[in-house]
């Protein structure tokens, strides 16, 4: 209910209890007779000071009480090389004929995020949650992105007029020294949770309803003009050095 009905519920309740007239409590606060009565029938919009006077006379406590939204993941990103990662992408998959939707919201309840990347295959029934990350700070806070992600992504697609049968989750990771470096500290980890690899990825691209494992991780380059774009790392056997040292590099040279 809005704040100035239950506040008028707790002043009328209150005042009867402590067998108070409207007039006794309206003389202590310095208001009419007549404004207390609007206040404890909801009609009222008295000021915070005045509420704080009411509430000090009945002998009520009054806490406010902030809950912000929980936001997954931060919010939307909008730098450059996220950009220019999440657009390579973007492109490479409605070029093997899948639809795309970046920045795709989810809303639930109090909770709030955006899909980096949804892409459908109206062929085969395939939905793709992607989330793109420039660098690998928490392992775990993106496995569990992705987890509430994969438990609205259908909601999401029939909203877009997708009528997807499955969902399989990638996280595709910029192609850096600095991220190969996270993925080497936490190889073991990774391992279990995304199974599916750079050729995996490749291949349910191009064969389509294949057996997926489960997630997958690759990299990618979106400076990039390969026909091959998805990249293993250097754990999955890639010997070829990273096209960018850390973020600060990409952004430098895709910048430029």
């Amino acid at each position: 209910m809005p704040i100035r009905v239950t506040f008028a519920s707790f002043c009328r309740d209150t005042r009867m209890n402590l067998r108070m007239s409207q007039r006794q409590l309206a003389a202590s606060v310095g208001v009419s007779r007549g404004y207390i009565a609007k206040i404890e029938h909801g009609r009222a919009n008295p000021s915070v000071e005045l509420v704080e006077r009411v509430a000090d006379a009945l002998g009520i406590e009054l806490e406010l009480v902030v809950r912000t939204p929980f936001v997954i993941g931060g919010g939307r990103q909008r730098d450059l090389v996220h950009a220019r990662c999440s657009g390579h992408v973007g492109r490479r998959l409605r070029g093997a004929g899948w639809l795309t939707a970046r920045e795709a919201e989810v809303i639930h309840g109090r909770s709030h995020g955006w899909i980096d990347l949804l892409a459908f295959d109206p062929k085969t029934g395939t939905l793709l949650v992607i989330e793109i990350k420039t660098r690998i700070d928490d392992i775990g806070a993106v496995e569990r992105q992705l987890g509430w992600y994969e438990r609205s992504a259908f909601d999401v697609a029939r909203s877009l007029g997708w009528r997807p049968r499955r969902v399989v989750s990638w996280l595709l990771v910029l192609a850096s020294d600095e991220a190969e470096s996270s993925l080497r500290a936490n190889r073991e980890l990774l391992a279990g949770s995304f199974p599916d690899r750079a050729r995996d990825m490749s291949a349910l691209l191009a064969k389509g309803d294949i057996h997926v494992r489960g997630r997958g991780l690759a990299l990618i380059d979106p400076a990039s003009k390969r026909r091959v774009w998805l990249m293993g790392s250097r754990a999955d056997g890639r010997r070829s050095p990273s096209p960018y040292v850390h973020y600060a590099d990409a952004a430098r040279r895709l910048a430029g």
